[in-house]
């Protein structure tokens, strides 16, 4: 097997969060379901931005945010997302190359435009979120660049994308690249509503081979499996996946595989500002230590350190320089 170009490179939705704070009375008023994600079409799009406080634009992306996160470490990373050829999309492609992720999928000339996503975070750090697909929805396996795929130690695959039919070929070629180039599959579930959808072919993703490594919360580990039991998901998980991390908040995240779970435990924080890109960037630091060939446990302890860092700031992706921020923790990156 030749050495990989990219430590890893993630496939998923090219979106520019609109960043508000707002009390649970305006998400009463405006019938959002507080910590949720919604889709939207543009009308509701456009009412939600007319009612809101004032917003701050940050590129985004679950996918996405992973990415920035692996550059922030200093990991090779490259992003394939479809965006429009208007202000958000040049937006979006400006932040995330800036960030030195390699991003070379062509923008749309027409069609609907660049998706957005309209974030509320509450006085207690909780976001609900409101997303307008827009182009990203339209990623087609016409997009994707088989010799990057097949040039990527990791092909990072997300979950919100398992809707689309086109978007769904496209994810499940890139998979078929990556393995028949000996690379390595991860998917995040990114959201429980995706997985109430899609349930069935989640979990036939994980036992058909598909998918060799899989990120998810404890509340989507639940949906999975439909059990109120965290332990008897992670048990039916450990049968399902060759690989899983679960994040569980402030009691840290477990690593499952065929040889046993390993818990560890999360990074300390100052202060709980906006839990928006926790997971995603949980994701960054694990993905990293594997492309680093680090244990679970160091990889798991670089996701918690990224994790805890992006929830003590506005916005999904880092402030500060990851790499750095693990050198002076003792992690090594």
């Amino acid at each position: 097997m030749t050495a990989p170009r990219y430590d890893v490179l993630g496939i998923g939705n090219a979106i520019v969060d609109v960043i508000a704070r707002a009390d649970d009375d305006f998400l009463v008023a405006q019938n959002m379901q507080k910590g949720g994600m919604a889709l939207i079409d543009e009308a509701r799009a456009q009412a939600i931005y007319d009612a809101m406080g004032p917003a701050v634009e940050i590129s985004g992306g679950s996918a996405a945010n992973t990415i920035v996160g692996l550059a922030s470490f200093g990991a090779r990373a490259a992003f394939v997302g479809k965006v429009k050829n208007d202000e958000l999309g040049r937006i979006f492609a400006h932040d995330i190359r800036k960030a030195g992720v390699d991003f070379d999928t062509r923008p749309a000339a027409d069609g609907p435009s660049t998706a957005r996503c309209y974030i509320m975070v509450t006085p207690d750090g909780e976001r609900t979120m409101n997303t307008y697909l827009g182009a990203a929805q339209n990623l087609h396996p016409a997009d994707l660049d088989e010799a990057a795929i097949a040039a990527s130690a990791i092909v990072y695959l997300e979950g919100y994308l398992w809707d689309p039919k086109d978007a769904k070929d496209a994810f499940l070629k890139a998979a078929a690249v990556a393995h028949g180039a000996g690379r390595m599959v991860a998917l995040t579930l990114s959201d429980s509503f995706c997985v109430d959808r899609y349930r069935s072919e989640f979990i036939a993703l994980l036992r058909d081979g598909v998918v060799d490594l899989l990120f998810a919360n404890e509340a989507e580990l639940k949906s999975l499996y439909e059990t109120s039991d965290f332990d008897a998901g992670v048990a039916a998980l450990r049968n399902d996946a060759k690989l899983a991390a679960v994040t569980r908040s402030e009691k840290g995240c477990v690593v499952v595989s065929r040889n046993g779970v390993e818990a560890v435990p999360a990074a300390p924080l100052d202060n709980l500002v906006d839990t928006t890109g926790a997971g995603d960037l949980f994701a960054a630091g694990f993905l990293f230590g594997l492309a680093r060939n680090r244990d679970h446990v160091t990889a798991g302890r670089l996701g918690a350190l990224a994790a805890a860092e992006v929830i003590q700031h506005l916005g999904a992706r880092p402030e500060g320089s990851l790499k750095d921020l693990a050198g002076q923790r003792g992690l090594p990156a």
